[in-house]
């Protein structure tokens, strides 16, 4: 069963000033930028109220989430916990609502600000449901630029959206890009922990467990953006989203492996000089940015201290031991659906080698034989994704299939 919430409640409203009460939104609330939003969030209740949250199948966190907040609204994307869900909000006065249409109704409702932290292509649909109100949209899914940059980037424009990167590293670059005079910009550097097998050999990644992988050094995260980050896939992600979100070709996008992640991204201009946001690990610094933008708000991460950090380190990236990046550069170049099919076939292999089916080394193998398997045809409109996305999924299951035999 799917319920979603009454149609008649779906309104336009108009933007807030940067001082007045929003009006929040908080799509995939019970994953690990969600609860840190929710942090925030709780931390504010002068400035914030909750309109609506959404999760996946986290029942339990969801409704405790909801009687902490009392949103308007509260949605599992899961139909089958729908009387969970409900029973567990009883008596609270927050609506409950269940299945994937539910969560794209929940981006539509009326919001300042929406939270678009639902992981994968899942988190396309919503998102583009809070783009087409106008909202303003904070997204730390990058696969939704990674699938569909070029359609995405049409609908913001189109409804007058504000889409704010909430990755580190573009939250990074857009604090210190010049939108005013994009011709100054020489290139883009992305900076990369390396994840937990930096300095670890193809040998050792060939037996890596799941837990190996998400160990990640510097970042907490969920399963599989610590995956991501390990194979440096993530990095390859972040530089489509770069090129979309900045309008940068990706000839002038660069990735410099930076092991303390404390410089989080960098935008050298025509005149050599090189602007770059610094600070502690911590994700709720580029939420709040997203969260109070045009202001600035406090968080309780911790400061930076660059006595106490010492030694900061760079080096470029190992394309050999991660071929990630070279696969990214490629599906940017080709065009069509090669990104979508990149992120598409991405998705299934890490899932495949969470759920221990398929070895570490075998993610880059699978992504790979999935591009070559298929054509990169144009995409022009949504239908257009989701057939590349479907397909792509097809033929990467498949290939996880034969690999785990």
């Amino acid at each position: 069963m799917v319920v979603t919430p009454d149609a008649a409640t779906v309104d336009l409203v108009a933007p807030q000033s940067a001082d007045a009460m929003r009006r929040v939104t908080i799509l995939g609330s019970t994953g690990s930028v969600g609860t840190q939003t929710i942090d925030i969030v709780a931390r504010n209740p002068d400035r914030y109220a909750v309109e609506a949250l959404t999760a996946n199948r986290n029942v339990a966190l969801l409704a405790e989430q909801a009687r902490q907040l009392k949103p308007r609204l509260a949605v599992v994307a899961n139909p089958s916990k729908y009387a969970d869900l409900k029973d567990a909000l009883a008596g609270t006065g927050v609506e409950a609502a269940a299945g994937p249409e539910a969560v794209a109704a929940a981006a539509a409702l009326p919001s300042d600000w929406v939270m678009a932290a639902i992981v994968g292509a899942a988190g396309l649909e919503p998102t583009l449901a809070a783009v087409r109100r106008g909202a303003c949209v904070a997204f730390a899914n990058k696969e939704v630029l990674v699938c569909a940059g070029a359609l995405m980037m049409e609908e913001v424009g189109r409804h007058g959206a504000t889409l704010l990167p909430v990755d580190s590293e573009h939250s990074a670059i857009y604090q210190v890009f010049d939108f005013d005079r994009v011709d100054s910009v020489q290139r883009l550097i992305l900076t990369a922990s390396g994840g937990p097998f930096r300095t670890k050999d193809r040998a050792f990644m060939a037996t890596a467990t799941r837990e190996q992988a998400v160990a990640h050094p510097t970042w907490d995260m969920g399963a599989k953006i610590s995956v991501d980050s390990a194979t440096m896939m993530n990095k390859g992600l972040e530089i489509i989203e770069a090129h979309f979100l900045f309008g940068i070709p990706e000839s002038k996008i660069d990735v410099l492996v930076h092991p303390q992640s404390v410089v989080h991204s960098l935008v050298e201009y025509v005149d050599g000089s090189v602007l770059a946001q610094l600070g502690t690990p911590d994700m709720r610094t580029p939420i709040a940015y997203a969260l109070g933008w045009p202001a600035r708000i406090p968080t309780p991460a911790e400061r930076l201290d660059l006595v106490k950090a010492g030694t900061l380190t760079f080096e470029a990236p190992d394309p050999e031991r991660f071929p990630a990046l070279r696969l990214s550069r490629a599906a940017l170049q080709s065009g069509g659906g090669a990104p979508t099919i990149l992120s598409a076939a991405n998705e299934v292999a890490v899932q495949a080698f969470l759920d221990r089916r398929i070895g570490f080394l075998d993610i880059e193998r699978v992504v790979e034989g999935t591009m070559e398997a298929l054509p990169h045809r144009p995409i022009r409109d949504l239908g257009e994704v989701r057939d590349a996305d479907a397909e792509a999924r097809r033929v990467a299951a498949d290939r996880v299939a034969a690999v785990s035999r």
